[in-house]
């Protein structure tokens, strides 16, 4: 990309892209991918040294046989984590899975770990969880990191100001035995939002906003770094959530410089660094910052005050809209697949989609399915209750999320709202478990993906926030979440 004219200071509504003045500065990503660079192969990729591997039960059965077919051992066992979590059932987690093809795929891992002599959390462990969440919650994902897993949505770790993107099958392989992988170094981006979020907006709000204005491709062949007032501002859980969706734009990845914030939320934690090698740490992280110099390969401002709760409307998580807003008008470009997302959807170009009637509420996943997303659903459900024809899953993300919601009073406030919690796991994120939706119905999700099909064959999935999302799950309707705080 040629220089650009450097801007000082800009919040822009409409995205400009620009690249500062050459400076002689890192980059947080370069620092990070740098220290971990074991050589680079002439015209082909880095051969790059993995800190964290993490394993869940679909992506990895043919990886360890490969393992078996060459007569190799996991080469840094101590390194790598498995959990299931995308076939889990959500209920009776302690009898049997009843679907053969999900109970395979689970009794595999565990036998695979034992076989390898890796760490595995099976269901009603009080480690287990969905990976993305158990990751940063036991403080095995640290700023500094290279985290991988057979899974699009590693970029979740990457709020811990961490190097985290998901690999295929084959590279999963590749760690296990070497624990590198191999890679080409993708290009660079900061995206930052400045000024200060509205009432009723979160982290959820942002990406859906990004990937409205950057579409599912905007940031392809990029690593994204995600900077500014309102990023600073984020808890980690909403920094867990803006990363996670790094993927929906088409980024290799997504992360955040590590601060106070993330310190904070580190220490203590099961796998987090003790006594003075906490304090060797945190000076190594606080180095761990792109240098005012820096030269990314590209940079985009958003302006907070453009952004007001949102929802999606088609099948991709770019298709998006501010929740008071009507759907565009066909465009001329694309016009087929905007169609057919439309068809699929049952809407029409121009029309609101407030007071759409819900038939499915989903709180949970990798998105939305930690202790700070069930307190924000709890907020608005309190003293009101769930409409009568609205089916609602609230999922916990993992054992200690659970334990949360029951030490904070919050399962109390859903119990009288009339809602269940269920056991943790993937659930209606995707259509691997029990947890589907069926063809037809709408579902307010706090999920990542609005596919077709994503939620069970012909559901019809609507992307939001856990305030819209309680919002929808009371009044039985899509509603401004503003409405009722």
């Amino acid at each position: 990309m040629k220089n650009m004219e450097k801007k000082e200071n800009q919040v822009v509504s409409t995205p400009i892209p620009y690249r500062e003045g050459q400076g002689g500065g890192s980059t947080l990503f370069d620092k990070i991918w740098d220290k971990h660079v074991v050589q680079v192969v002439d015209d082909g990729p880095t051969q790059l040294y993995i800190d964290r591997l993490y394993c869940h039960e679909v992506t990895t059965p043919q990886a360890f046989e490969g393992l078996r077919a060459r007569g190799l051992k996991c080469f840094r066992p101590k390194q790598v984590f498995c959990m299931p979590d995308h076939n889990t059932p959500t209920h009776d987690q302690d009898k049997p899975i009843e679907d053969p093809v999900s109970k395979k795929q689970v009794d595999m891992l565990a036998k695979n770990a034992a076989e390898f002599g890796l760490t595995h959390y099976g269901m009603m462990d009080k480690n287990n969880g969905i990976i993305h969440v158990v990751g940063p919650e036991k403080g095995l994902s640290l700023p500094g990191m290279t985290i991988v897993c057979g899974d699009s949505h590693t970029s979740t770790h990457g709020a811990m100001g961490a190097i985290a993107f998901g690999i295929g099958t084959s590279e999963v392989e590749m760690v296990l035995a070497s624990q590198c992988v191999l890679q080409q170094k993708p290009k660079s981006m900061r995206i930052s939002i400045n000024g200060k979020l509205g009432k009723g907006v979160t982290a959820k709000d942002v990406a859906l906003y990004l990937m409205s204005q950057l579409t599912t491709s905007g940031a392809t062949g990029y690593f994204v770094e995600y900077a500014g007032e309102v990023v600073e501002n984020l808890s980690m859980e909403g920094r867990l959530t803006l990363c996670n969706l790094s993927i929906e734009m088409g980024a290799r990845g997504g992360f955040i410089a590590p601060d106070d914030t993330t310190f904070d939320y580190i220490k203590g934690r099961p796998y987090a660094p003790k006594g003075d090698e906490w304090e060797k740490a945190v000076a190594y992280w606080r180095t761990l910052k792109s240098d005012d110099d820096a030269v990314f390969d590209k940079e985009i401002c958003f302006d907070a005050a453009d952004i007001e709760p949102r929802i999606t409307y088609g099948t991709n998580p770019g298709m998006g809209i501010g929740i008071r807003e009507s759907l565009p008008p066909t465009p001329s470009k694309g016009r087929g697949s905007y169609e057919k997302a439309l068809q699929y959807m049952g809407f029409k170009p121009g029309q609101k989609l407030l007071g759409t009637k819900v038939d499915y509420v989903f709180l949970g996943a990798c998105t939305n399915g930690r202790i700070e997303d069930f307190r924000a659903f709890a907020s608005l459900v309190k003293g009101r209750k769930k409409a009568a024809d609205v089916v609602a899953w609230l999922v916990p993300g993992s054992w200690t999320v659970d334990k949360q919601i029951r030490e904070e009073g919050i399962d109390k406030i859903l119990h009288e709202a009339g809602f269940e919690i269920r056991q943790p796991g993937c659930s209606a994120c995707l259509a691997m478990n029990d947890d589907k939706v069926p063809a037809g119905k709408y579902c307010v999700s706090t999920s990542n993906r609005n596919f077709e099909g994503r939620q069970g064959p012909g559901a019809r999935t609507i992307l939001a926030s856990p305030l819209t999302a309680a919002a929808a799950a009371v009044t039985g309707v899509i509603t401004d979440p503003r409405e009722l705080m």
